[in-house]
Parts: C-alpha cells; structure tokens; sequence
C-alpha cells in the first residue's frame, strides 16, 4: 500500500533525501529535517505505511509550517530491502493487525516520541504524529492510548483497528488531543467508510476530529491534503 505522491511531493522528497542521512540514536531509526537551533519548536513525526520506509513522507515538509521541527521514522518490523512494516496483517480479509506486533512496534513508537520530543526540545503537547496507512493506524494506537504523550495526530488513509476499538469505552473525559483524520473517497485497500467510522466513534468519545474527506481520491495523499494538514498544524501553533 505504497503512497502516491503528488509530482510537487515526490520531486521535494527526492531532494530531501539526497541531502539527509539514517539517524540511528533512538530507539527507531529516522530521518530528520530541523532547524540547526535549540529554540523549543512543536515536532512533527511521520509514520510511513506498509512496505515504504522513512523516505516515504518526508517531504511533505515543504508543504508544511517551516517554523516545525520534522522527523520521519522507519516501522521497525523488515519486510525486504528498503521496505519495512509496524505489523503484520492478522489472518485473511480485514486489514487487521497482529496484537503482539502492536504491542511491540506501539512500546518502540512511544520510547521514540518521549526521547525525540527531549532531544529537540519539544513539549509533548508540541509534539504531533502524521501517519499514512498503517502509519496511521499506529497514529490512532499511540495517540489514543497514551494521549498525554502527544498534542495530536493526523490519521491518513487509515483506520482504527478492532483491537483498539474493543477498548476505547464512552464516558471517560479525554485528554485534550487535537486530531485530524483525512480519507479519499475512491480509496480500495483501507476504504473511505473506515475514515468515517473512526470519525464517527472518536465524536462518541467526546473528541472534536477535524474530518476531510477528498472526493475520488484514492490510497494517496492528494495537494488538497496538504494543504489541509498545513491549516491543522498553523492553527495548532499560530
């Protein structure tokens, strides 16, 4: 389920690339695109979708709040060369993960969060998760379970998966968490309705997602995404 880029996306992440080496110091390997101060900034990490890397999103920084800190990091589970996963699918049908594997690739995401968030200075109600895919839906487990350790996450493309959903119970006041959720319409391996539906339980929740929804858009992130997200993260921090 690889991501299309727009041609704008793809020519700014090659160039990213090129310029940017595999930071091994945390607990997941990540690519980093910072300002060279130690001024507190909000952070901003990626989380690619299945079978990509962290290549994959980084540049959609260009799209984004130059004023952020980014950070886009490899799922820890190899799938072959240069492709990597945050779980394996459970059974046939429903893209549904493999519990262990949640547990695991979600432990490794948070020990990430907390100790990038201190490395680069960010409190952790500046620190926001972008996931595509199965990035997103690890953007949904992180973010959903441990909600103080982030001030919010985009889910792209995504879903909340049914293991999560057992446990997310109405009644108990949330932590204050900014969330965006963004779906194509047109989208075959994780549906549109998976979108809603997350929108849906998470208004049940007592949660105020902001939704989108892109009209013929597929297993992608379209311009208008973009400049979406770049309106979510300038109104978070102004």
């Amino acid at each position: 389920m690889l991501k299309i880029f727009t041609l704008l996306t793809l020519l700014a992440s090659t160039a990213v690339h090129a310029q940017t080496i595999v930071q091994s110091d945390l607990p997941l390997k990540y690519l980093e695109q910072v300002h060279a101060d130690a001024e507190p900034r909000p952070l901003v990490i990626f989380m690619h979708g299945y079978g990509s890397n962290e290549a994959d999103l980084i540049g959609m920084k260009f799209q984004l709040p130059a004023q952020y800190n980014y950070l886009s990091v490899r799922a820890p589970m190899t799938l072959g060369e240069g492709r990597y996963q945050w779980f394996r699918k459970k059974g046939e049908g429903a893209y549904n993960g493999e519990t262990d594997d949640l547990k695991v690739s979600g432990q490794k995401l948070r020990d990430f969060i907390a100790q990038a968030a201190k490395k680069y200075h960010a409190a952790p109600d500046k620190v926001y998760l972008i996931g595509f895919s199965q990035g997103a839906m690890m953007s949904y487990e992180v973010g959903l379970r441990a909600p103080a350790a982030v001030g919010g996450f985009a889910a792209l493309s995504g879903r909340l998966l049914p293991v999560l959903k057992a446990e997310l119970k109405p009644g108990q006041a949330p932590l204050p968490l900014s969330i965006f959720i963004g779906h194509g319409t047109a989208d075959d391996p994780v549906p549109y309705r998976h979108g809603t539906e997350a929108n849906a339980l998470l208004q049940k929740l007592d949660y105020k997602p902001e939704f989108h929804a892109y009209p013929g858009v597929g297993h992608s992130i379209s311009a208008a995404e973009l400049r979406d997200l770049n309106g979510w993260l300038q109104r978070l921090n102004p």
